[in-house]
């Protein structure tokens, strides 16, 4: 689970237009206005990381001198910083897809870890380790609450639906023999939040059969959830994502193939026909990072274009031309994939995927903009977009936004 890249609004009527034909088969082509939303709490590193229906934008934004950040909501041009929990950073890490007000992420509390675990919000999340417990929040109405663990001290939360339902992962008190890095001692198991205001439980989702840890990361309007399943490892990647998990009603009901490697595999999200994107090792991979070869993936037990031609089941997405690594993190209802494409000779790009088709997001913006697009975290069903770009002109790194619309017919 790597999403540290963090480094992870339109108009209706144009979309009734498209509806029923792709956009590749569309006689004028889509271009993106790109908006800039800058580094709100005075940093000079921002991300968005999740958008809703309703255009709302979460993330983070650094605080003056880039070794803190704390998580941000934008709202159609308003800025909100959500806080923490006592400590000094929090973030919004994954898709959070609720349109009544709650955001869902990780943050610090004022007090430390007595185990010395890094946890998943080591420098894998935040610039800096600070020692302090990290736990999953859920924010309303200006109010950031914790969300209670399995028993242990750290928590994550990534996702959330319209529901109310909220996932991620949490320790329990089980010191497991099978962490071997990042100082961690104690298991821990995907989870789902049930609840409201302060008061949640969490509901242990089981791994795989044959794992011991697990850990969820995005769910759907359904309340399908997916995540990762394998051993305890370092709390992040590697080991840990050795199977990739479909959850329904507390159970696992799939196991997703991979594309052949044995380590690295990931989903980050999914939408609401089911489809699951994310990125997966090919074959020769090893449970480091040195040993990661992971691509972006798409899956779907539904027909849908893959490289040229229908399919169903799992799609290799591959990279940008001159890379060697890609991640999907983000997909719509209408199969539009965002992403990112890095590594090899090539700069790291922001990605566009649909109608079987890996696009430079960078291609499709409207003249003009000083941004380089790296990073596309998330894209909501009016395809709206938001990610991280690199601001040539200041070198700054901020949150965009990137509206789709069609260009004026040149005469």
């Amino acid at each position: 689970m790597n999403k540290k890249r963090f480094s992870h609004w339109t108009l209706a009527a144009l979309f009734a237009a498209l509806a029923g034909s792709s956009w590749g088969q569309s006689p004028t082509p889509i271009v993106y206005r790109i908006i800039n939303l800058g580094n709100p709490l005075g940093g000079t590193v921002s991300q968005g990381t999740t958008i809703n229906s309703r255009d709302w934008i979460a993330g983070f934004s650094a605080l003056p001198g880039d070794t803190v950040m704390q998580a941000v909501l934008w709202r159609h041009g308003q800025v909100t910083p959500l806080g923490t929990l006592g400590g000094p950073n929090s973030a919004v890490a994954w898709p959070n897809r609720n349109d009544h007000g709650l955001v869902v992420g990780i943050a610090e509390e004022n007090r430390p870890d007595p185990l010395h675990e890094d946890w998943s919000c080591g420098l894998a999340v935040f610039f800096t380790i600070t020692g302090d417990i990290c736990r999953g929040f859920v924010w309303q109405d200006g109010r950031m609450t914790a969300l209670p663990t399995l028993g242990g001290y750290d928590g994550f939360a990534t996702g959330v639906n319209n529901r109310g339902q909220i996932v991620g992962w949490a320790e329990d008190r089980v010191q497991d023999p099978t962490c071997n890095a990042n100082n961690q001692v104690l298991q821990f198991e995907a989870v789902l939040w049930t609840g409201r205001g302060s008061h949640y439980q969490a509901h242990e989702l089981p791994p795989a059969p044959g794992d011991l840890d697990g850990a969820a990361t995005a769910i759907n309007q359904r309340g399908e959830v997916v995540g990762i399943s394998g051993l305890c490892g370092g709390a992040i990647g590697g080991e840990t994502a050795e199977h990739m998990v479909v959850w329904s009603r507390g159970h696992v009901v799939r196991i997703l193939p991979t594309l052949g490697g044995s380590y690295w595999n990931t989903p980050m999200d999914i939408n609401d026909t089911g489809s699951v994107v994310g990125f997966s090792d090919l074959p020769g991979d090893g449970p480091t990072f040195a040993g990661a070869n992971f691509q972006a993936f798409d899956w779907s037990a539904r027909p849908f274009r893959c490289n040229g031609q229908m399919t169903s089941g799992t799609c290799d997405l591959g990279v940008l031309p001159g890379n060697q690594y890609s991640e999907a993190l983000g997909i719509n209802d209408r199969g539009q994939v965002v992403g990112l494409s890095f590594g090899g000779t090539a700069p790291e790009e922001a990605f566009l995927w649909q109608d079987g088709e890996m696009t430079n997001l960078n291609s499709l913006a409207q003249p003009g903009t000083t941004l380089d697009l790296v990073d596309a975290q998330d894209i909501n069903n009016r395809g709206i977009i938001t990610g991280q770009a690199i601001d040539s002109v200041t070198g700054a790194t901020v949150a965009f936004e990137a509206i789709p619309v069609r260009p004026t017919p040149q005469h």
